[in-house]
């Protein structure tokens, strides 16, 4: 599959074909939704929670007796019709977590990375090199090859010039290329690649 790359300034070179896993029809587009929202799911804090009538504060004694006040029984302040009182059946600590095997993970990967570079949304970059960590430099670069939107910035290793540089910059989020994964590639924009991490990610195997 051709992709098109650009020198460490932002230039256009032209296209270059890179051997991207092709696939056929719908195969592989349940696993990745699965797997979306599998991630999504295991980034939830799982913290709601809310107190039942056993656990507010107050209701010790009876509010007013039983028969006589011509008002409706009642036992206790912490009751849930009372304001103040518990909740019946809330939400309390849990974990959303969606187990998922390697296999499931690398093939979603795979085709999250071929529906990007169908679509045109991810381009190569010589190198992130910059000269100084200045996020003017970087911006600029960027600017040239994405002027707007959300951009995911994928590098085998990423220099300590290039973090500095790039930390400012709200639209973009840098990863490490044996660690992005299917939401990573999908929910941004478009994607710029290191050649260094064209070359991580395809020698990836299903262990990652």
């Amino acid at each position: 599959m051709k992709l098109k790359v650009f020198s460490k300034d932002g230039t256009a070179r032209g296209e270059r074909e890179f051997s991207i896993p092709e696939f056929e029809g719908s195969k592989g587009r349940g696993t990745l939704r699965q797997v979306l929202v599998a991630l999504q799911a295991n980034r939830r804090q799982g913290s709601a929670s809310s107190k039942t009538r056993g656990e507010v504060r107050g209701g010790g004694r009876k509010p007013w007796r039983q028969k006589g006040t011509g008002m409706a029984r009642a036992g206790s302040r912490r009751s849930p019709i009372w304001r103040g009182g518990g909740v019946t059946f809330g939400p309390g600590p849990r974990s959303y977590r969606q187990g998922l095997n390697r296999k499931m993970k690398h093939l979603a990967f795979l085709r999250a990375v071929y529906e990007r570079a169908s679509a045109g949304n991810i381009n190569v970059i010589e190198s992130f090199e910059l000269e100084e960590p200045k996020t003017r430099l970087m911006a600029a670069v960027l600017d040239r090859i994405a002027p707007r939107g959300k951009l995911l910035l994928v590098d085998d290793v990423f220099s300590d010039v290039t973090i500095l540089a790039g930390r400012n910059i709200e639209r973009i989020t840098l990863t490490e290329a044996m660690s992005v994964n299917a939401l990573d590639v999908s929910i941004c924009g478009r994607v710029i690649i290191s050649e260094k991490g064209v070359e991580r990610i395809l020698a990836r195997k299903e262990r990652s």
